[in-house]
């Protein structure tokens, strides 16, 4: 649109009962144009008057309009865009597909900006097309824990002396699009962190002695990077905060209990002096009884019941 955003712009959408689509929507433009709370730097307006809708400077989920230029966003009409899967568009993923990279960037740090295209399309792979498939009837409506069934339970009861209520309606919208914030901008943070833990364990695999063994500086995220990246980590060794280096045996496939390598099953249950005598390693602090885990009490000592794990494994 060539006419600027104005410094107090008025946003509207449509009045009534409200979906996690205009509320989530609602969110993104906040985080996009950097507004505060209603009322305060922006005036929203929920309603499905036309003259107002028509002089408000962006409207989405309502108005039977998808025009860009004109910051029109709405879904419902013959011809809506879809997706290039064939999903609909809601009204979520329209403000995301115009407003999502500056969202994205009004979260993430300055030094972490570089990260904001693989971030926004994670989100609207992962999050916004998920709320665009159940806006268009295609969710899943016994999930009472998704986002969705959620924010929908901030609408007022139907026995509520709230519904009909403008203001009532209102402050339950608002309520909702502040809970979607708060998911949003942890969610855009969650992302960054493990795109950051991808490039952090590549390098320290890089640097490994043995690529069967993966040394971290802290404790940090690291099995999804070395299931994505096709790693022959066995084992992950870190120290933590009371001074121990731990030993984590890596998982067959992602959400699986069980490990490529479990730890020795002659050290399972053991600890200290007991551990130390079994096992050979002098500073060895506890092993697992499910042997998925165990620690020592310095890094070569971690590193030393990774390797003689390794060679028990092997028959060594």
């Amino acid at each position: 649109m060539d006419t600027p955003m104005p410094a107090r712009p008025l946003l509207a959408t449509h009045s009534g009962g409200f979906h996690l689509d205009d509320a989530f929507a609602y969110a993104v433009l906040r985080l996009a144009l950097g507004l505060g709370e209603a009322g305060e730097d922006h005036e929203l307006v929920r309603t499905r008057d036309e003259a107002v809708l028509a002089r408000a400077d962006i409207v989405w989920d309502v108005g039977t309009t998808y025009d860009p230029a004109m910051r029109r966003f709405d879904h419902h009409q013959r011809g809506a865009p879809v997706r290039e899967d064939g999903t609909p568009f809601s009204a979520a993923g329209l403000i995301w597909r115009h407003y999502g990279d500056a969202a994205v960037h009004a979260v993430l740090s300055p030094e972490a900006a570089d990260m904001a295209p693989a971030v926004m399309a994670e989100i609207d792979r992962e999050v916004v097309r998920r709320i665009d498939r159940q806006d268009n009837g295609f969710g899943d409506p016994s999930d009472a824990l998704g986002l969705a069934s959620v924010l929908g339970d901030f609408n007022p009861s139907w026995d509520s002396p709230a519904v009909g209520d403008r203001a009532a309606e209102d402050e339950a919208f608002r309520a909702a699009s502040a809970l979607a914030e708060g998911f949003l901008r942890r969610r855009i943070e969650a992302v960054r962190s493990r795109l950051a833990a991808d490039a952090v364990v590549l390098a320290a695999h890089g640097r490994s002695a043995d690529p069967r063994v993966l040394e971290l500086a802290r404790k940090m995220p690291w099995e999804d990077p070395v299931f994505a990246h096709g790693l022959p980590v066995l084992y992950a060794v870190y120290p933590v905060p009371n001074g121990n280096w731990m030993v984590d045996a890596m998982r067959p496939e992602p959400g699986s209990f069980a490990q490529r390598l479990p730890l020795p099953e002659a050290w399972a249950g053991l600890r200290d002096a007991e551990l130390a005598a079994v096992s050979g390693v002098a500073d060895a602090v506890f092993v697992h009884l499910r042997r998925f885990v165990g620690a020592a009490r310095s890094r070569e000592g971690a590193l030393e019941m990774a390797r003689r794990s390794i060679r028990i494994g092997a028959g060594g």
